[in-house]
């Protein structure tokens, strides 16, 4: 019996509760009995530690350039040292507070969005797996809007200071996130053309198509995903009323485009949502 004991782990988890919810933060455990008389030290696992680094993340070639070297992933990783977990409701950073990081988003969805003086929210932008946001505050060193949470989500943390000098390192880093800025100022001339020249009906089609579009650079189906924002919220980007994208949606699936039930989309053809958009052809 002593000689089967000595084989087996013994284990001790420093646990968080939050409600329902239990976070282990440490694993403490052993594999061999000590000589009699004698504690056995107990080896300490940071639980936190073990999540997916850069080098290994399926998202990497989304928020990272392609072709970093083994060495280069490897400074990344210890750069993003810090993986936060957020609910649905919470605010990663609120307009008016001073940048200190980016942050790129490992699961779950969200929004950017600004409050008018009466009370009103403006959404400025969806954001999804992949995604880095944040860099609306690097001309003014303030965020200018509000990120809130619209699904439990994952971002790792961006330290803004080690990201800069970690690019001077890596031309490569510096490119991409260049890149990546482009990629927001060539956004929101598309968000103005939307706006600006296309009926109800375009404006959804080309939300609906941005979306097929991401969710396949993402590996997932291209025409059937869950809609993780309200109604009211599409409205708000889009520039329209609750009533009339509810109308819309409506149209769309009577002419037998799509398929909904409740946030569940399936796109049917894609072909004449796109036909729909015509020459516009923009991308938000």
């Amino acid at each position: 019996m002593d000689v089967i004991l000595r084989k087996v782990l013994h284990y001790c988890f420093d646990v968080n509760q939050n409600g329902g919810n239990i976070h282990i933060r440490q694993v403490q455990y052993k594999s061999t009995p000590s000589p009699p008389g004698m504690a056995t030290p107990l080896r300490v696992v940071e639980v936190d530690k073990l999540k997916t680094a850069c080098s290994t993340c399926s998202l990497h070639e989304l928020c990272l350039p392609a072709g970093l070297s083994p060495s280069e992933l490897k400074s990344m990783d210890r750069m993003i040292d810090i993986r936060r977990s957020l609910k649905r409701g919470d605010y990663i950073f609120r307009a008016g507070t001073p940048l200190h990081a980016l942050y790129a988003i490992r699961t779950g969805f969200m929004k950017s969005c600004v409050l008018h003086e009466d009370g009103r929210e403006q959404v400025a932008g969806f954001h999804m797996m992949g995604d880095l946001i944040g860099m609306d505050a690097i001309g003014t060193g303030q965020h200018l809007c509000d990120a809130v949470v619209l699904e439990d989500s994952e971002v790792c943390e961006i330290p803004l200071k080690s990201l800069e000098l970690l690019s001077r390192e890596i031309p490569s880093l510096q490119q991409h996130f260049h890149r990546i800025m482009s990629r927001e100022i060539a956004r929101d001339y598309g968000v103005m053309l939307l706006l600006g020249s296309m009926r109800a009906e375009e404006r959804l089609a080309v939300f609906l198509l941005n979306l097929s579009q991401r969710f396949a650079a993402r590996g997932y189906s291209s025409t059937e995903f869950h809609l993780r924002m309200t109604r009211e919220e599409i409205g708000s980007y889009l520039g329209l009323k609750l009533e009339t994208v509810s109308r819309t949606l409506s149209q769309f699936q009577s002419q037998g485009l799509i398929a909904v039930q409740n946030k569940h989309l399936r796109i049917l053809k894609i072909d004449s949502l796109r036909e729909l958009v015509g020459q516009h052809g923009c991308r938000v």
